[in-house]
């Protein structure tokens, strides 16, 4: 009897500890979150990120705590995530620069090392001068291009902003002085300040500077004309075939485990449709572009392929 009674006790005893991982995962998460934003307070990654933050409280139990972690157009807070503990209690978010900066051979760090959780967002790069610059169209910008050696500044070397002017640059076959700044924000700031003739960032970043008279927008980088900027002329209307911009997604390290990684994605489909969020990007007039997982994977897959074939197409990879 006695043996009978040890062996079902040993059995259940090996049954709680396979099933103790699952219990523990199922918990999911019992502690703060942080999404960590690769970039400069104020910008529009920033932006999303906050929003979503606030917006995602309804959908976990947890609190999502917004770090800021700027530096080498955004491969220092991809390096926090990658190099930490793969268990979901850090997320990332992810721009484009994740496409360009290894192609470019500015760092090791690929979109491969992680694990997509969703697209939330789309916005073309735009060119944006001083609102009393001289020039008020494309045309009369690229013919003062072409003459003098204008500074250009970008969200850094190797950034989806850089390469946005570097396209212009050889399209126009003009000569730009490349100006790196560590995020969009900065960048837009240094122009404010007259201390560069234009940008490259996104036009919703620049949205409430517009609006506010203080900058202007020549053209956006879009297929199509974009909302908040009817009048702006894409380049393609000005015979320049320049279709290139940012997206901004989640993602965390690409050993966090799969019921860990389902909790988010689930959390963040609902997150998504909240209009708080919606609100906050219409705010900015940002691009909500919404997609899951493997859609997303898909998403960066394609845009690093383009990114290389681009960098080595205008020569721009480090030695």
């Amino acid at each position: 009897m006695k043996s009978n009674i040890t062996r079902v006790l040993a059995g259940l005893l090996c049954t709680l500890a396979v099933q103790a991982p699952a219990l523990a995962q199922s918990t999911f998460p019992n502690k703060p979150i942080e999404l960590i934003v690769p970039y400069p307070a104020g910008g529009g990654t920033d932006v999303l990120g906050r929003a979503f933050a606030l917006a995602a409280a309804k959908h976990l139990p947890q609190s999502m705590i917004v770090m800021n972690k700027p530096g080498a157009s955004g491969a220092i807070g991809w390096a926090d995530v990658i190099n930490g503990k793969p268990d979901g209690y850090k997320i990332v978010l992810l721009a484009t620069d994740l496409m360009t900066q290894p192609n470019m051979g500015n760092t090791k760090i690929t979109y491969e090392d992680f694990t997509p959780i969703a697209r939330l967002n789309y916005d073309p790069a735009a060119i944006t001068v001083r609102a009393d610059a001289p020039w008020n169209s494309v045309e009369e910008f690229m013919a003062a291009a072409k003459k003098g050696d204008f500074k250009i500044g970008n969200g850094g070397n190797g950034s989806t902003w850089h390469l946005a002017a570097a396209a212009v640059e050889d399209k126009a076959g003009a000569k730009f002085n490349h100006i790196p700044y560590a995020g969009a924000q900065p960048a837009i700031l240094a122009l404010l300040g007259g201390h560069l003739d234009a940008i490259t960032v996104s036009a919703a970043e620049t949205y409430t500077y517009v609006a506010g008279g203080k900058l202007k927008t020549l053209g956006v980088m879009s297929d199509q004309r974009i909302k908040g900027f009817e009048k702006v002329p894409t380049l393609k209307e000005r015979g320049m075939d320049i279709s290139i911009g940012t997206w901004r997604g989640l993602a965390v390290n690409k050993a966090t485990p799969p019921d860990v990684v389902a909790v988010l994605r689930a959390a963040t489909a609902k997150t998504a449709q909240e209009q708080s969020l919606r609100d906050a990007l219409d705010k900015q007039n940002m691009g909500y572009a919404y997609a899951e997982g493997d859609a997303f994977a898909a998403v960066m897959a394609k845009d690093h392929a383009f990114y290389k074939t681009l960098i080595n197409k205008l020569g721009l990879k480090s030695q």
